[in-house]
């Protein structure tokens, strides 16, 4: 018995590792596991150190920067910045080739490049791209030479703390001490980038910017809950496909839908049209927005 729970264990975390888009009830169905079991081994894992991050559509990871995969890539395996290298260097070859095409799948499937997801267009972006790659993985500083500010007309350096590249990498969140802002900096903006030597300090100041189905965006989400009916569930993964990963079945006619949005403008649009369809459930700040709608339509 002790066996089979350790099985389950380790496959869910080789799962997690590599997971790009499998909710918690696709995971559940693969590997035989009850939701409870599933969130209770989750919380195994936390407990062990291991970085378990949630990301859109209730989707779980486990970051390969956990410290104990970071110990074991040290003893048995090449780092992510050698696995760059040699994807680079597998790239250059033309001639079909048995050999080359089993490291190129083998790199793919163990290795983690949601970061450097797509290929900058030119090579001086792609080196910055690398250095900002470092600067992520490592949490060091570093200071965007030449940054070109479309608002203020001006070419200066900027000495940041990048955290997320966005958009295929042509975006780089970042947080800046001087102004103790998060902002986004264009890397087609960037004269140069510069590794520093300096940790981060301000890592807890750290804020995301996310983006909703709606195409909304915020460093901050708001969870809306709703019951539909078969109309606006369909309705709304026609218009919004990636709305399916956030629903669940209730039963043939009716979907639970949890949803994080940036802003209440765009799902409320889409409620306000299908009120007969629909039951909020939550959040409180929904309803309230709703409520304000309603009462604004009736003055008119």
């Amino acid at each position: 018995m002790r066996h089979d729970k350790l099985e389950k264990q380790l496959d869910l975390m080789l799962l997690l590792t590599e997971n790009r888009g499998n909710n918690v009830d696709q995971i559940c169905g693969r590997l035989g596991l009850s939701r409870r079991n599933f969130y209770y081994y989750l919380e195994f894992f936390r407990d062990c150190g291991f970085h378990v991050e949630k990301r859109a559509g209730g989707v779980y990871t486990i970051g390969r920067e956990s410290p104990f995969f970071r110990r074991l890539i040290d003893r048995v395996s090449l780092t992510e910045a050698e696995v760059i290298v040699m994807q680079r260097l597998l790239a250059g070859v033309t001639e079909r080739n048995a050999v080359v095409e089993g490291l190129r799948q083998k790199l793919k499937g163990y290795y983690d490049f949601s970061i450097l997801d797509e290929s900058p267009a030119n090579e001086g972006a792609s080196l910055m791209v690398d250095q900002l790659h470092e600067a992520i993985k490592y949490k060091r500083m570093v200071v965007l030479h030449g940054y070109s500010s479309p608002h203020g007309q001006s070419h200066r350096d900027r000495l940041v703390e990048p955290f997320m590249l966005m958009d295929g990498n042509q975006d780089v969140r970042c947080f800046e001490p001087a102004s103790q802002m998060n902002k986004t900096f264009k890397v087609a903006r960037i004269g140069s980038v510069e590794l520093l030597q300096d940790e981060w300090r301000f890592e807890a100041q750290h804020r995301q910017m996310h983006t909703d189905i709606f195409m909304f965006s915020s460093e901050e989400t708001h969870t809306v809950e709703l019951l539909m009916g078969r109309l606006s569930h369909d309705l709304l993964v026609e218009e919004r496909p990636r709305a399916a990963g956030y629903l669940s079945p209730q039963d043939n006619d009716h979907w639970t839908l949890r949803l994080p949005v940036c802003n209440y403008a765009g799902i409320g649009r889409f409620v306000l049209g299908l009120m007969e369809d629909i039951e909020v459930k939550g959040d409180e700040g929904f309803r309230e927005f709703l409520k304000q709608r309603i009462e604004a339509m009736r003055q008119w």
